[in-house]
């Protein structure tokens, strides 16, 4: 009796992946629609005003020192260990490379390099905004803080705004960002929104960051995502010309082994050669060679002869083949 086993749901998967060789269809780019560009609109404000606060030295800057006063890594000892190792979620190295993995193997999948090169794109604008806003203000951090109440800016720091939190979004936020269908978009949003809330929480109780520097970072973070669809054409140009480039690659590292091929010469038919007709009729014609010059008998006609050296006796009475044999005489009994 057989017996089928039953399909697991990783089974299942995996069954559906190996039915799509090839990009599907149904991934669609982003663009900037109007609520998009409502909603970047908002969050540069928002950055803006965030800085702005932090110059004036308002009552942003003063809740800053309370909650460094506070040192809530004291308050809360006994989960400093968690946060530990949940601030590693925003660093570059540790998310970058967890997250490429798994677009990498999306991009090996679908057979396309979009997924790769958008995280790319996001973290390389990251990298500009968010450096060139921390080299620009230079804030120091509040382990080295000079002077109570103040906003220390211009002091060399690279502090301002969090570069864990905007890692943090930017990084856990591709993956919404590129998902397939929109309840997984829906569904990855809110865990990007989570895990970059916790991180920028982290680094304010492990007193590495002010507050203002983790709100500024969720707003670096978000603007660099809401900017994402003005890097899709640059995108799609960028990996059409990987694809040509390997084409290319691959038809010149093929010529040289075609090169080397000799090539299959065409069989020429070539006519038998007939001999002219006054030459076979000077032809004599010639006996067999295989047999001897002279006079031939039929083998009937030869006389039986015992070889030499046979040990039969001769028979006087042999006779010739062909010929009656002599009757014999009759004798009495």
């Amino acid at each position: 009796m057989r017996t089928e086993r039953n399909l697991t749901r990783l089974d299942r998967v995996f069954a559906r992946l190996d039915r799509e060789p090839e990009r599907p269809a149904h991934l669609d780019v982003p663009k900037m629609s109007r609520h998009r560009v409502a909603l970047l609109a908002g969050t540069l404000v928002f950055y803006m005003a965030i800085v702005w606060l932090v110059v004036i030295t308002s009552w942003l800057v003063r809740l800053d020192w309370q909650v460094m006063f506070f040192r809530p890594y004291q308050q809360w000892a006994g989960i400093h260990w968690f946060v530990d190792y949940y601030v590693v979620l925003g660093q570059r190295g540790p998310t970058a490379v967890m997250v490429s993995a798994w677009l990498g193997w999306r991009s090996w999948r679908q057979h396309t390099l979009r997924p790769m090169l958008t995280l790319g794109a996001s973290l390389l604008l990251l990298n500009i905004t968010v450096g060139a806003a921390k080299l620009g203000m230079g804030r120091l951090g509040p382990h080295y803080a000079t002077t109570i109440g103040s906003n220390e800016m211009g002091l060399g720091g690279d502090i301002f705004p969090s570069g864990h939190t905007a890692n943090a979004v930017v990084t856990w936020g591709i993956l919404a960002y590129l998902a397939s269908t929109p309840r997984a978009r829906r569904w990855l949003s809110a865990l990007s929104a989570v895990v970059s809330l916790g991180v920028g929480m982290a680094t304010v109780y492990l007193g590495t960051h002010w507050l203002s520097d983790v709100l500024l970072g969720w707003a670096a973070g978000l603007l660099v995502l809401l900017a994402l669809p003005w890097c899709e054409p640059l995108i799609a140009r960028a990996e059409a010309g990987i694809f040509d480039l390997r084409d290319r690659w691959r038809a010149r590292s093929d010529s040289p082994a075609r090169a080397s091929l000799s090539p299959v010469e065409t069989p020429v038919r070539v006519k038998p050669r007939t001999a002219p007709q006054n030459e076979t009729a000077a032809r004599s014609p010639r006996a067999p060679v295989h047999l001897a010059p002279g006079p031939h008998t039929a083998r009937s006609e030869r006389t039986p002869l015992t070889p030499a050296g046979s040990r039969r006796p001769p028979h006087p009475d042999r006779v010739a083949r062909g010929t009656a044999p002599a009757a014999r005489p009759l004798t009495g009994g």
